[in-house]
């Protein structure tokens, strides 16, 4: 297996050097050591290592915080936090920046190699949920000219074509969206935002914060549900939605 590339930060030289032979021993490969900011992002933007261990309080104008975020703006590399620092001040300051761990001095190796194996993991789940959601979000958009009533869904490792006119509704769980149809349920990492948004094509409409129905799917309405036709699914209608939705219907 490739070994992961690391780099560190760190101004105190001894220390720098512990941290090296540490992670030489757990069978890493350190890339590089910077004791300053502005190295820091120099050097991890043209290394683009797989992990960065940062000291939060480091010399020059940046601090490790500062550094970290500089560095998340150009390239998307985890990073660890090392601190003798446990403040709350510097909890919060450093939560801003997302790390993928946060290591307080002094530590002991199993701790630098557990927060780096999660760090990794983490970070390469992360990466595959990104690319998931822009996969959903070309396969939603990308529809072929003419082909505009149908759309690919990723399941269990291959592209399955789903018509819209057999979507009865969409609904939100979390970081997730699920469509469903009367005999499958699709699950992709996506947003109901965006998902109403590319659907919205006049056959669909937001009936819910959690939920958008196909409207000619829906047998009847009452004060506060949606009921569909064929598997009777019963969906909540949320008040902002209401009305628009009752527009929209071809009422007597």
């Amino acid at each position: 297996m490739e070994k992961i590339n690391i780099f560190i930060v760190e101004d105190e030289s001894i220390v720098a050097k512990d941290i090296q032979n540490s992670l030489i021993k757990l069978g890493y490969n350190v890339v590089g050591i910077a004791n300053n900011g502005a190295d820091a992002i120099e050097k991890v933007v043209e290394l683009a290592p797989d992990l960065v261990l940062m000291d939060i309080m480091i010399k020059g104008n940046l601090t490790g915080i500062e550094a970290s975020e500089k560095i998340k703006e150009q390239i998307n590399v985890p990073v660890i936090f090392l601190t003798a620092y446990a403040d709350e001040s510097t909890l919060t300051r450093a939560k801003i920046t997302e790390p993928y761990g946060y290591i307080l001095k002094p530590f002991k190796e199993i701790d630098l190699h557990s927060n780096i194996e999660m760090a990794i993991y983490k970070h390469r789940k992360d990466a595959a949920l990104l690319k998931e959601r822009d996969f959903l979000y070309s396969l939603v958009e990308n529809k072929e000219e003419g082909s505009n009533d149908m759309l690919f869904v990723k399941a269990n490792g291959k592209l399955v074509k789903v018509h819209l006119k057999d979507i009865y509704y969409v609904e939100a769980l979390k970081d997730y969206v699920t469509i469903n149809t009367l005999y499958a349920r699709y699950t992709v990492h996506s947003t109901m935002k965006e998902i109403d948004k590319k659907l919205g094509n006049g056959e669909f409409a937001r009936i819910h914060r959690s939920f958008i129905a196909r409207l000619d799917k829906i047998q009847s309405i009452d004060s506060q549900n949606v009921i569909l036709e064929d598997d009777k699914k019963v969906i909540p209608v949320g008040g902002a939605y209401k009305d628009e939705l009752l527009q929209r219907l071809n009422m007597l």
